[in-house]
C-alpha cells in the first residue's frame, strides 16, 4: 500500500477543508441573521471611503489584504452598507510594525476627509515591531484615543499570527473582545463619554463620534495587513421613549456653532443675533436619523430662523436640511438645502396665514428614511422624498440667519426616535 500517498491525499482534504472553512457562514449563522463582508473571492461588498472601486487592496489566497499604500488620509476602505446596531467579527494579521484598525459608523461627505474624524476605531498594531513609542490608548484592542483595555484579559498575537477581534454595538452599549476575551466595555455618549472625547484627540473634531449609523471601514495606514472571516450580524433597535432636547435650565446636550447668541432664561431657549451679524447654529451633541420632532417657537424682530435636520456643521457652514421658521409669506414649514439645491419645497400660497405672529407656534417634524413631512399648527405644510436626504445622518440644529436684528423664543423640544 502506497502510504505516502495516502498521507498526502488526507493532506490535500485537510488543507481543502480549512480553505472550505474560511469565508463561509454555517447554517446556524445564516439562521441568526449573519452575513459575510468577504466571500474570500471579490471586493463586491467594499468601496473606497470617499471614492468608488477598490484601490491598493487585493484578494491574495482567500484573504482580503492592505498593501500598505495608504495614510494617515486616504488608502481606507468602506462597506456599501451601512450599520447601525451590530456584532462583527474578524480575523487579522499584521505585517511587520503594521498598523491598522476597523472603524464603525463611518460617514462620508466633502467636509470629512477621513474616516476617523466620524467613526470610533477599533486598534490593531503591531505592538513589538511599531517602529516609534506608543501611548497606551493607541495600542491594540482599544477603543482609539478612548478607552483602554483590560490588560488582564488582553492576549495579542504578534505580527505573522492570526487574531480573532469582536465588537459588539448595542443600541450604545459597546463590548471590544480579543481572542475569545472581553477586554473593553463601555456606553456610548454618556456624560463620561462626552467627557473623554472633548478632552483628548477628539478635541478638536466635533463630529466623532456622534452616528448612530454608518458604514464599517478598514484601515490602510501604510503597513501590509491581511483580514479573514468578516461577518456581521444587525442586532435589533430597542423602543425609545419620548425625550426633551431643552431641559429649560441651560444647554446643556447643545454645542454653539459660531458668535450669535444662545442662552436659557425662564425655561425658554433664545436666540438673537450678536454684534457679527452672521450665521449661527445650537446643535445637538447627538446626530439622530429618523425621529418624530415637536417644538414651539415664537418670533420677536425678524424672526428668521430654522430648524435643521440630519446636518453636519463645520464652523458656520452647514451640510443639511432646513426646515423654515421665517416671517409670514416666506414659507414657514418648507424645506430648503442650504449651501446645494435650494428650496426642495416651498409651502402653498394659501398656507402663509397658518403662521400666528407675535404668538407661539408649534412645529412638527417627522423623518423617516427618505421621507421627510412638517406640519405647523397642527397643519400639514410639506410632505416630501428625496433620495440625498435618505442618506443621511446628523446633527438637529436652531439657525439664526444673517444680517442681524433677528430674536426667536423656543420651549418644549421634544423628541421620539423612531
Amino acid at each position: 500500500m502506497n502510504y505516502n500517498l495516502i498521507y498526502l491525499l488526507l493532506g490535500t482534504m485537510l488543507i481543502s477543508s480549512c480553505a472550505r472553512n474560511n469565508n463561509t457562514l454555517t447554517e446556524k449563522e445564516k439562521a441568526e441573521g449573519w452575513e459575510l463582508l468577504f466571500d474570500g473571492q471579490s471586493l463586491d461588498s467594499w468601496k473606497m471611503y470617499n471614492g468608488g472601486a477598490v484601490t491598493g487592496w487585493v484578494v491574495e489566497d482567500e484573504c482580503l489584504v492592505a498593501l500598505g499604500q495608504g495614510g494617515d488620509i486616504g488608502g481606507d476602505i468602506i462597506t456599501k452598507k451601512q450599520y447601525d446596531n451590530f456584532e462583527i467579527s474578524i480575523d487579522w494579521k499584521a505585517g511587520k510594525g503594521g498598523n491598522s484598525g476597523l472603524m464603525y459608523h463611518v460617514l462620508e461627505g466633502e467636509n470629512l476627509i477621513a474616516p476617523y474624524l466620524t467613526g470610533p476605531e477599533y486598534q490593531f498594531i503591531d505592538e513589538e515591531g511599531f517602529d516609534g513609542t506608543l501611548e497606551e490608548w493607541q495600542k491594540t484592542g482599544c477603543d482609539y484615543a478612548m478607552h483602554l483595555p483590560d490588560l488582564n484579559k488582553k492576549k495579542l498575537n504578534p505580527a505573522g499570527k492570526w487574531n480573532n477581534s469582536k465588537i459588539i454595538f448595542d443600541n450604545g452599549h459597546v463590548e471590544h473582545w480579543l481572542n475569545g476575551e472581553k477586554i473593553i466595555e463601555f456606553e456610548a455618549w454618556t456624560p463620561d463619554w462626552y467627557k473623554k472625547r472633548d478632552s483628548g484627540k477628539w478635541e478638536k473634531m466635533p463630529e466623532y463620534g456622534l452616528s448612530p449609523v454608518g458604514h464599517i471601514c478598514l484601515q490602510d495606514h501604510g503597513a501590509k495587513f491581511w483580514f479573514k472571516n468578516i461577518k456581521i450580524k444587525s442586532l435589533p433597535e430597542k423602543e425609545k421613549e419620548k425625550v426633551s432636547l431643552f431641559n429649560g435650565h441651560d444647554l446643556t446636550g447643545w454645542r454653539i456653532f459660531g458668535t450669535e447668541k444662545w442662552w436659557a432664561e425662564n425655561g425658554l431657549l433664545i436666540c438673537e443675533s450678536g454684534p457679527d451679524e452672521e450665521y449661527g447654529y445650537l446643535g445637538t451633541e447627538r446626530y439622530y436619523k429618523d425621529f418624530d420632532l415637536t417644538l414651539e417657537f415664537k418670533q420677536e424682530a425678524d424672526g428668521n430662523s430654522g430648524v435643521f435636520i440630519r446636518s453636519i456643521i463645520e464652523g458656520t457652514k452647514i451640510a443639511g436640511w432646513q426646515v423654515e421658521v421665517a416671517p409670514k409669506n416666506h414659507d414657514t414649514g418648507g424645506i430648503y438645502e442650504s449651501y446645494g439645491r435650494g428650496w426642495l419645497e416651498q409651502i402653498p400660497d394659501e398656507k402663509e396665514n397658518i403662521l400666528k405672529e407675535n404668538d407661539w407656534n408649534t412645529m412638527r417634524i417627522k423623518v423617516v428614511g427618505d421621507e421627510i413631512t412638517t406640519w405647523l399648527n397642527d397643519m400639514q405644510m410639506v410632505n416630501l422624498k428625496d433620495e440625498k436626504i435618505g442618506d443621511a445622518v446628523g446633527r438637529i440644529a436652531l439657525q439664526i440667519h444673517s444680517g442681524g436684528g433677528i430674536k426667536v423664543l423656543w420651549r418644549n423640544i421634544e423628541l421620539k426616535e423612531l
